[in-house]
């Protein structure tokens, strides 16, 4: 590697460190205080949260490294540019290619990196999270239930009343359940109701003395039935969001399937480094100031192309998703794109070039 290529990288590698670690801390404090607040009304275990905040900062950072990148390639090639340091780099006979083949070779083991997350670390990381948020979401678990309360879980509609709970022992004393379903709802009056199992998956309680109402939404075939005996009740599981699912679900699945969802996520994870690279490319000619304007003065299109780029993905991946538009190119459409803005600006740099050579 030549000196100035090592400069150009030296001058980049120190803001994008810093920079990466600062995003990642403010969004880890973002997602602790949300957290959090969760743990404090009950509806998340405090122990859960340090975990929490991890999974998602895994799945946040195939975006934070690339704005990182992105902005430190912008700002420092700003200041390069401000301070007459790349006109004196072209005046010794270098290449305008040479700032790119720098950029690119810092960009190119991030972008690898961030591949590697993209394909692997944020699906495993969805899973774990989501695991935990699955888990928390129990409407059956003593510690979160609250006596002479209305315990309404917002998921499945279902709602808790109890006059006492001993949490102890996992029962609840003079209790209320409403369990809502499609086409019926399911209403138990019980002195005594103990939590078998509060899976969300396969919730199960028992019941001592009480009634049970079985209310038809669409004929009279209403039932009612005492007991005063145990009875084992299998409660309507909560059910996981489709979306939830395919993003935690593995590359390979995404890869064998071919539902118009798992395509668009998988071609999502597969654009992630391509996407950074390609940024970071970008930003090169986008820094390019005047002599004697401030070196911040690109950063408001440098930042307005950003967000078209984020935006134009999330939305050719919704479009995909629904079948609006062809799998492909699909969303490598975005990448394409940013490949031939890039062969543009390329071109027109090399020719102004030759043409001060003249």
């Amino acid at each position: 590697m030549l000196l100035i290529d090592r400069y150009i990288i030296a001058e980049i590698r120190r803001p994008v460190s810093v920079m990466v670690g600062i995003l990642t801390f403010v969004f880890a404090s973002y997602s602790a205080e949300r957290y959090l607040t969760q743990a404090a009304n009950g509806t998340l275990a405090l122990q859960s949260v340090l975990d929490m905040v991890f999974y998602k900062v895994i799945i946040a950072l195939e975006t934070l490294v690339p704005v990182a990148l992105y902005a430190s390639v912008a700002i420092a090639l700003g200041r390069l540019y401000h301070d007459s340091e790349v006109t004196a780099i072209l005046a010794s006979g270098a290449s305008p290619l040479r700032l790119y083949r720098a950029i690119a070779l810092l960009s190119i083991p991030i972008a690898i990196a961030v591949t590697v997350l993209s394909v692997y670390g944020r699906p495993w990381a969805y899973t774990q999270a989501y695991e935990l948020e699955h888990a928390s979401k129990t409407d059956l678990d003593v510690n979160h239930l609250l006596p002479q309360r209305f315990n309404l879980n917002q998921d499945n509609g279902r709602m808790i009343l109890a006059e006492s709970i001993d949490r102890a022992s996992g029962s609840l004393k003079n209790v209320l359940i409403y369990d809502a379903g499609e086409g019926r709802s399911r209403i138990f009056r019980s002195n005594l109701v103990k939590i078998v199992d509060s899976n969300p998956d396969a919730p199960i309680v028992e019941l001592t003395n009480g009634t049970s109402y079985s209310l038809e939404h669409n004929n009279a075939k209403d039932v009612t039935n005492t007991f005063s005996h145990q009875m084992l009740l299998h409660l309507k599981p909560i059910e996981r969001e489709a979306d939830n699912k395919r993003k935690s679900t593995s590359t390979a699945m995404l890869i064998a399937s071919t539902a118009p969802q798992d395509k668009a996520e998988l071609q999502w994870r597969e654009t992630r480094g391509v996407s950074a690279i390609l940024l970071a490319l970008l930003a090169v000619p986008l820094s390019r100031t005047a002599p004697r304007k401030g070196r911040f003065s690109t950063l408001l299109p440098i930042a307005t192309l950003f967000a078209v780029i984020f935006y134009a993905g999330n939305i050719c991946r919704s479009l995909v998703g629904n079948a609006s538009i062809s799998q492909t190119p699909g969303v490598w459409s975005v990448p394409l794109l940013m490949g031939v803005a890039l062969l543009i600006f390329i071109a027109r740099d090399l020719s102004f070039l030759r043409l001060r050579f003249k």
